[in-house]
């Protein structure tokens, strides 16, 4: 009961107050130790194939395993002081690893940079949220990639570490988002991290398997709650979740795209070059920039049924 007090409570303490940027963040120190570690690991192995693999197999399960043994630890060690440090200091990791009040944020800050100081402006803003170029972008290219963003991390910022807090506490949420940092990291299929990054990438699939399908049907659930079209929804995710290189990632954004009634994905630039990827939705309309207000709308009521059906499901195993 404890624990799933100090996930609701950070659940709470998220969406009211976002991520102060004063306050030390886990992932900042994850992705620290990431580059601190990278070029280390690579020097003490081979620079071969197998080389390379083994050590980013060394690094992802390393980093992944040590920040929930961390995270448990301490928590120990509070509960050992006195328990309402425990659950104090719980209730503050847990508040830090949810994002839905930093994702309508930054996403919101797009749509107000296009409405109200025009598309260079709505460029630069959605450039802080996308890992693609955004310098060429259109109007419904931005507003496009702002969409894509909340959908993906509907899942990966917000219900994947609510469910990991549900089944294990801050310790498996923190594993979870070592996991999630090390594929936004070096989880890419270029040349410098084929190799290297494998592992990272294998093991986020794996990890965002379960969420990622979970948060799909609670946000097809909540489509009609917001004025969204469910039947859309439930269609587009049936025809199109599995259009995506990754295994996981086109399960919200097909859910978002039928949802809206617009298409999604398609080719986008990336360091320099057009990556071809496919469709995901139909193009009933086309894309406006109050589509990122719809789409948080979307999000904020799938993360809520996400919430009540995990906390239904943990106070039913206590």
């Amino acid at each position: 009961m404890m624990t799933l007090a100090a996930v609701l409570l950070g659940f709470a303490l998220d969406a009211a107050l976002g991520d102060p940027r004063w306050l030390p963040h886990p992932v900042v120190g994850m992705g620290r130790i990431i580059s601190w570690a990278e070029p280390r690991l690579r020097s003490v192995f081979p620079d071969t194939p197998s080389g390379r693999r083994a050590a980013g197999r060394v690094l992802a399960f390393g980093l992944s395993l040590g920040s929930g043994l961390v995270t448990w630890c301490a928590l120990a060690l509070a509960g050992m002081l006195h328990p309402a440090l425990r659950f104090a200091l719980e209730t503050w990791l847990c508040y830090q690893l949810l994002a839905t009040c930093e994702l309508r944020r930054q996403s919101m800050a797009v749509a107000s940079a296009l409405t109200e100081r025009g598309l260079e402006a709505g460029r630069q803003a959605v450039s802080r949220i996308v890992g693609r170029d955004t310098g060429a972008l259109d109007e419904a290219g931005v507003v496009r990639a702002a969409v894509e963003t909340v959908a993906e991390n509907a899942s990966d910022g917000v219900v994947a570490p609510l469910l990991y807090m549900m089944v294990g506490g801050a310790p498996l949420a923190m594993a979870y988002k070592a996991v999630n940092t090390l594929d936004s990291m070096v989880g890419y299929k270029n040349e410098r991290y084929l190799d290297f990054g494998r592992a990272s990438a294998r093991l986020d699939d794996v990890a965002n398997f379960v969420p990622a399908r979970f948060a799909a049907l609670c946000l097809i659930v909540s489509a009609p709650l917001v004025g969204l079209s469910g039947e859309g929804a439930w269609r587009i995710w049936r025809r199109d979740r599995a259009r995506h290189a990754s295994p996981n990632a086109a399960q919200t954004e097909a859910v978002m795209a039928g949802a809206l009634g617009v298409r999604l994905m398609g080719p986008a630039p990336y360091a320099g070059r057009m990556v071809d990827k496919p469709t995901i939705g139909d193009a009933v309309r086309p894309i406006q920039v109050e589509d990122i207000r719809r789409a948080n709308r979307l999000m904020v009521a799938g993360v809520l049924v996400a919430l009540a059906v995990a906390s239904c499901i943990r106070l039913a195993v206590a």
